[in-house]
């Protein structure tokens, strides 16, 4: 039996489409940017903090620990991935900070 070629070709970019994780919102990146997270964070992969979708996991259905994560930011600390420290980011802002945080919550695995 011969299956059509189109159809293949749906199968095949369907199973591309679920291995890609979503795009990630440029707005939250630009904020992360002027905000100085990205020297440390990235998304997808463990810089000198942990990635954001490794956060989001750990975290996620927590609702609880959502200031506890601000707070984290913008005074700093560690401990908890390791022996590396975050430095305190109170440039950023706490509203910024907030609002990073709770995208960070949002991402899903990769």
């Amino acid at each position: 039996m011969k299956v059509p070629v189109f159809l293949l070709s749906a199968a095949m970019c369907s199973q591309l489409a679920i291995a890609a994780p979503p795009p990630v919102d440029p707005a939250m990146l630009e904020l992360a940017d002027e905000s100085r997270c990205l020297g440390c964070h990235d998304v997808e992969i463990k810089v000198r903090g942990p990635a954001w979708r490794d956060v989001a996991k750990r975290y996620r259905g927590k609702p609880e620990v959502e200031e506890v994560l601000v707070e984290k930011v913008y005074k700093g600390g560690g401990g908890v991935w390791g022996d590396d420290y975050m430095s305190a980011n109170k440039r950023a802002g706490k509203d910024n900070i907030r609002i990073l945080v709770k995208w960070i919550l949002t991402l899903p695995d990769s």
